[in-house]
C-alpha cells in the first residue's frame, strides 16, 4: 500500500487570444501523443480583457505506459535534474522551452517553436477513498505523499537528481 506510482502527466500550452498559435499548439500535442487534445476556455472575464468561454490554451492528459515514456523523454530534455521547489508532495511541474529539446522530435515549420508545461501527479493505492462522498473517508497523514517521498521516488524510478 505504500508503493508510489505515476498517476498522470498533463501537458499544457497557453496561447492567449492568438488563434493561429492555438491551432499550432493543438497540432503539436497531437503529434506528441496521437491523441486529440482539449481546448481550454476562460471561465470568467480575465484581467487582460478576454470574455468568458473564449479559447485560451490546449491541454492533453497522458496515463499508463505512454505517460511513463513521455516523462522519461522530458527528463532527458532537462538533463535529469529538477529543483526541489518544483515538487509539492504528490505532484510536480516543470517547463520545456522548446518542443525540439525532446528526443525524437524534429522541427516542423508548420508548428514553429512552442514550449509547454508538464504537470505530473503521483499516487499511492487507496487515494480513491478520499474522493468518496462518505464522511469517514479520510486518508491518514502517514499515507500522504511528502516531498521527501517524491524525491526518493524520482531518484529510484527515473534516476533524476533533485537540486536544492
Amino acid at each position: 500500500m505504500r508503493k508510489i506510482t505515476l498517476d498522470k502527466v498533463t501537458l499544457n500550452i497557453g496561447c492567449g487570444s492568438d488563434k493561429d498559435k492555438l491551432q499550432r499548439a493543438e497540432k503539436l500535442l497531437q503529434k506528441i501523443s496521437k491523441n486529440k487534445p482539449i481546448i481550454t476556455k476562460t471561465r470568467k472575464r480575465t484581467l487582460f480583457g478576454m470574455a468568458r468561454k473564449r479559447p485560451i490554451g490546449v491541454k492533453l492528459t497522458l496515463r499508463g505506459k505512454e505517460a511513463t515514456e513521455f516523462l522519461r523523454n522530458v527528463f532527458i530534455a532537462v538533463d535529469n535534474k529538477i529543483k526541489k521547489s518544483q515538487i509539492n508532495g504528490d505532484n510536480f511541474s516543470l517547463g520545456i522551452k522548446e518542443y525540439i529539446d525532446l528526443p525524437n522530435m524534429s522541427y516542423d515549420p508548420d508548428i514553429g517553436i512552442l514550449g509547454m508545461d508538464v504537470c505530473v501527479n503521483i499516487k499511492r493505492p487507496g487515494f480513491r477513498v478520499q474522493k468518496r462522498k462518505i464522511k469517514q473517508s479520510k486518508i491518514g497523514k502517514r499515507h500522504k505523499i511528502s516531498v521527501d517521498d517524491c524525491v526518493e521516488w524520482l531518484n529510484k524510478t527515473f534516476k533524476v537528481e533533485v537540486i536544492e
